[in-house]
């Protein structure tokens, strides 16, 4: 071998009739069998082909490829484990001269087909396996950053090279997880299939450019498809992983667009493998935050939120055609709602790690998908009978509460504007319970920038709170005008009759959060004014709730009003309160939060007779409180709710119980030192016949607008081209007539003349015709 190295390197034209002898010499050889003489002949070539460098060597690697093909071809293992080795060293010799011929479709194919071997030796067939693994490897590694070679980037290769990475991959693990003796693991880790179908499969995707993300990642997608492994997800998201964690940053947008297109695709597909390709989407995704996911961002959500209204749909029909028929699939309501589950989770983890600017838009897109009831939408209902827009209202609200938990913003009417505040609070008013119960833990999730919510998860009404260990915050001018919004909200989701203990208790975390986080001096007295007026509505009960409502609203005014004296830090106001609170305890325990928000409520009969002592004085309220600076004129002023056509829109029952509401009039001494007149008293014969008269408008209008586009489809051409003649020569009689009522003509410089009956007319003169002075300028 010396004297033959030495010889081809003083004479580089020979180098190719020596590849070409040695490789006759090895094919004679492997067809008799004479593997000794096959072994020495490869291993002279390899000393040879590493040695040499020179300009003519691409003949020599002609020779070389030729021989290396055919002890693959061969169908003993270890002449295929033999020419596999010497493709290894090959791959990792950079050639100093380009081939423009050169092709590597055979040993793509035949490494392949290696990867897949079904060996009976278990050892023989690993061997095998990883040969051809290494193979690939040497492929990918000779090819992918040369231009001038055959492109491995290709669909023809790539759906042959990374479905036996996955292979190897997926079976290996399930060796792994029968192997008895994981203490020899370290041992046979080199010999490992599935750790070196790892490394080759990152080692692809690293060198992958933009153009080739899509190449590489949809066969992926095919074989998962193709061998259910979807639905037990574990594998997939682990080759999503890998494959997140191995192309550059910039490229993770690609990707997640894949599993979106993918998901379309998958629309009709079991609710198993859409959860399946959810749960995918969110692992990447989480990691793709990490880098850079741009314009994907909206995309993705808005995906995400078409598959739940489909799902939704399959749901309620039964069926992917929306009508249920024998041909179609049988679809299992409670996958759906797994997979509806699973939607939501994605959405809200892969939200948590957005900034707040993107996190705000995403908030913003999905309150627009909301459904919100109005007076020309007709109500939607499924096979079931449940309402369709129910159901997309509460997926979508869960989905918001997912995105607005851990929100942090420092001005609230900037990250959220007022018309999307106006929208969803809209929702807080309606009958459906669930949904208001969303409604206001979104709210509580908004408002909590400090982490102070679980420390109101229960109603109690706690002697010193400073054992809670509260962050205080003060409120914004901004801010103030976002409190306000949500008064009237609040005291109209306390006389819901269909309240039930959770919504008492986001009730009161909203109300502690808000004297928390945005709290000032006008916040106070006005949440306190607010929380006297729902005793009031405990008291008087003009809405005729039920006792177990009467007393949960007598304990939440207990609860908070107990909290907001403490904080305040008013001696007398704190005494008064606790004096209540004390009397309460001896005599009437229905009214606090131990009695009422347990699982066994210990409830009045009679709560008509309630004495004074049991309740919390608005006048004492106001002289304790205006002694210590609080403007104690607008304390005195009950607060009353303005009534709005929200509440129709919402379709709230209380709006017909409504006997007379009163617009709030701003007390004089305000902030804002306005003085304003009180509005028109507005009782329930004016509303009654607004909303009478307004739909007897409406039906007019809609009768006269049919009449309209039934003449102009049926009537003639002729009678359409008259009356619109007719309705034309009228305008312009019309405006002839204005014209010569509004414009003057201009005195005319030659007088009056006399016209026909005696009368003087002005004659007059175009402005074009008149002679102006030489001083007047126009």
């Amino acid at each position: 071998m010396e004297k033959l190295t030495f010889y081809a390197l003083s004479a580089p034209e020979k180098l190719d009739r020596i590849g070409a002898y040695l490789s006759e010499r090895l094919i004679r050889d492997v067809g008799r069998h004479r593997y000794g003489y096959v072994c020495i002949a490869m291993e002279a070539l390899d000393q040879l082909l590493m040695a040499c460098h020179c300009q003519s060597i691409n003949l020599f690697v002609e020779s070389f490829l030729k021989m290396v093909a055919k002890l693959l071809e061969s169908e003993k293992p270890n002449l295929q484990i033999l020419g596999t080795n010497s493709f290894v060293k090959f791959a990792n010799i950079e050639e100093d001269t380009p081939s423009y011929h050169r092709s590597y479709d055979f040993f793509v194919s035949r490494f392949s087909e290696m990867c897949h071997s079904s060996h009976d030796d278990l050892e023989i067939k690993t061997k095998i396996r990883m040969s051809g693994i290494k193979g690939l490897q040497g492929v990918v590694r000779k090819t992918v950053n040369d231009e001038l070679q055959a492109n491995i980037w290709d669909p023809q290769h790539m759906d042959k090279i990374v479905p036996s990475l996955l292979f190897n991959l997926q079976h290996v693990e399930e060796a792994e997880s029968r192997s008895p003796s994981p203490l020899q693991a370290p041992e046979k880790e080199k010999e490992n299939p599935a750790e070196l179908a790892e490394r080759c499969l990152r080692e692809l995707l690293g060198r992958a450019a933009f153009g080739n993300i899509k190449n590489a990642i949809k066969p992926v997608l095919i074989h998962l498809d193709n061998h259910s492994l979807w639905e037990p997800k574990v594998f997939a998201i682990r080759c999503f992983k890998i494959i997140m964690y191995s192309i550059q940053p910039q490229h993770s947008h690609l990707v997640i667009q894949q599993l979106l297109s993918h998901l379309d695709a998958n629309s009709r597909s079991a609710a198993t493998v859409r959860a399946g390709i959810v749960e995918v989407l969110s692992e990447a995704a989480v990691i793709a935050a990490t880098g850079s996911v741009g314009p994907t961002v909206l995309e993705m959500f808005n995906t995400l939120l078409r598959q739940l209204r489909l799902s939704i749909d399959y749901a309620l029909t039964g069926s992917y055609d929306g009508a249920a028929s024998l041909g179609t699939k049988i679809i299992k309501e409670h996958e759906e709602r797994m997979f509806q589950e699973a939607v939501i989770k994605t959405i809200g983890s892969f939200a948590s790690t957005l900034p707040t600017y993107q996190r705000s838009e995403v908030i913003l897109f999905i309150m627009s998908k909301v459904p919100l009831p109005s007076l020309h939408h007709p109500v939607e209902t499924g096979r079931t009978g449940e309402n369709r827009n129910r159901l997309t209202q509460i997926m979508l609200l869960k989905s918001l509460l997912q995105v607005s938990t851990g929100f942090q913003c420092s001005n609230m009417m900037s990250a959220l504007p007022s018309n999307f505040l106006d929208r969803l609070l809209s929702t807080a008013l309606m009958e459906d319970a669930e949904i208001r119960l969303f409604v206001l833990e979104i709210l509580i999730s908004f408002i909590d920038r400090h982490g102070n919510r679980h420390k109101f998860s229960t109603i109690s009404t706690l002697s010193d709170i400073s054992v809670l260990k509260l962050k205080v915050d003060k409120c914004s001018r901004q801010d103030t005008v976002f409190m306000k919004k949500l008064y009237r909200h609040i005291y109209l989701s306390c006389k819901e009759e269909t309240n039930m203990q959770t919504h008492y208790e986001a009730l009161y975390g909203l109300l502690a959060l808000l004297s928390i986080e945005l709290a000032n001096e006008e916040v106070v007295v006005d949440l306190i004014r607010l929380v006297l007026a729902v005793q009031d509505v405990a008291q008087v009960n003009e809405e005729n709730l039920p006792v177990y409502n009467r007393c949960a609203l007598y304990a939440l005014g207990a609860a908070y009003l107990n909290l907001i004296s403490q904080l305040t830090t008013v001696p007398a106001f704190c005494q008064h309160i606790h004096e209540v609170i004390e009397t309460r305890k001896k005599e009437a325990p229905y009214m606090l939060p131990e009695d009422v928000f347990v699982e066994k409520p210990r409830l009045s009969a009679n709560l008509d007779g309630v004495v004074i002592e049991f309740l919390f004085r608005q006048s004492k309220i106001s002289e304790v409180l205006g002694g210590s600076g609080y403007n104690s004129d607008r304390l005195c002023l009950p607060y009353i709710p303005q009534l709005t056509d929200e509440d129709r829109l919402s379709k709230r029952r209380s709006i017909g119980e409504t006997i007379s509401l009163q617009v709030e009039v701003e007390s004089r001494n305000s902030p804002e030192k306005e003085e304003r007149v009180p509005a028109e008293e507005i009782t329930y014969e004016t509303l009654k016949k607004a909303i009478v008269d307004s739909v007897a408008v409406e039906e007019q209008e809609r009768e006269r607008r049919r009449q309209v586009v039934e003449k102009f489809q049926k009537a003639p051409f002729e009678e359409i081209a008259a009356h619109c003649g007719a309705r034309a020569s009228l305008l312009q009689s019309k405006l002839n007539q204005i014209f010569e009522i509004t414009i003057r003509p201009p005195p005319s410089p030659s007088g009056t003349i006399t016209a026909a009956y005696g009368q003087p007319q002005n004659h007059s003169i175009p402005v074009y015709e008149m002679k102006f002075p030489d001083l007047c300028v126009y």
